[in-house]
């Protein structure tokens, strides 16, 4: 079996082996292949038997053109860069890696919001600059510095990785309230199910943790922010479009929102004209969340699982 990954950088920068993945077939691998170039994509394609990306686009073209494929594998949770109906109507199976990253996105939302509520890299650089040791007083903070415990957190989206983000800030002291489309057991043990519309006015940290789907795409926008608190913190590491970007920037920059902490925009790798970058308080970060070398060795067991199922005739993890 020829195997060809097209974009191994972002799952593998060196800190890993596909050592496992070189024992199923005659392994191929691509740090980088360019997004926006289909001509090059098809030509890496071309005689593989599996194709494994991250984020670089397989389109129908690109299917059409690759006669010996019969298997797409993703390095992700998402599948839309792949046209899963194209791989369908010829028989490949589209297979994804579903929660590997749990605990890691979980604490990395908690995280934005702890340096929201405590700014530490810019007090650090403060004190490194020589702010404290020439500072007339005890102490300074250039930032309200804010405790969380008995506020209300309020999660859209309370799967694994919601209610990983729960139970954190549960144990932080905050009351903790969530949507979903299914409740369950566990999730009740963790936070009270409401409506979207109360987790707008109820929240002082609202943390998002929902799929995109047209029914969720923009969700967060002037209408919902007019019905949420005065000062309210909004944590996305889930999808950036979820989010009206001007909106959100238009609210933190007349302080109806404190801040915001996004790991996670509209379009990757962002634009220099995204309206979040000029805005107050708005912390973003690459898209790193899911990146701890602990999440990235389960998703690269899953990826070798995936395909090592596939050979053996029974797929699975598979989204289309």
């Amino acid at each position: 079996m020829k195997i060809v990954i097209l974009d191994a950088y972002r799952e593998n920068p060196g800190d890993l082996s596909w050592e496992d993945l070189e024992k199923l077939g005659e392994l191929t691998v691509y740090d980088r292949t360019p997004l926006n170039d289909e001509a090059e994509i098809i030509r890496r394609m071309i005689g593989a038997d599996a194709v494994i990306t991250n984020k670089t686009p397989v389109s129908k073209n690109a299917i059409d053109s690759s006669p010996a494929l019969k298997y797409i594998g993703i390095l992700a949770t998402g599948y839309n860069i792949v046209d899963c109906g194209a791989a369908r109507f010829k028989g490949i199976p589209v297979c994804n890696i579903p929660s590997y990253g749990t605990e890691a996105v979980g604490q990395f939302a908690i995280a934005l919001l702890l340096e929201i509520c405590h700014r530490i890299g810019h007090h650090d650089q403060a004190v490194k600059q020589g702010r404290w040791e020439t500072n007339p007083d005890w102490c300074f903070w250039d930032y309200p510095l804010i405790e969380l415990a008995g506020k209300t957190m309020g999660i859209i989206g309370f799967g694994r990785i919601g209610q990983c983000t729960g139970r954190i800030a549960k144990a932080l002291g905050m009351e903790i309230i969530a949507c979903d489309e299914a409740p369950n057991d566990g999730g009740r043990k963790i936070a009270s199910y409401v409506s979207r519309e109360e987790i707008f006015a109820r929240s002082d940290v609202i943390s998002l943790h929902c799929p995109l789907f047209p029914e969720t795409e923009g969700m967060i926008n002037r209408d919902s922010i007019n019905k949420m608190k005065d000062g309210v913190i909004i944590i996305n590491t889930s999808r950036g479009p979820l989010i009206v970007e001007q909106d959100l920037a238009d609210a933190l920059n007349s302080g109806k929102v404190y801040a915001a902490g996004l790991d996670v925009v509209s379009a990757e790798p962002i634009r220099g004209d995204n309206p979040l970058l000029q805005a107050r308080n708005c912390i973003i970060t690459p898209h790193i969340a899911w990146a701890p070398i602990e999440s990235r060795r389960r998703l690269m067991k899953i990826a070798v699982e995936n395909l090592r199922s596939f050979i053996a005739g029974n797929p699975v993890n598979v989204v289309n």
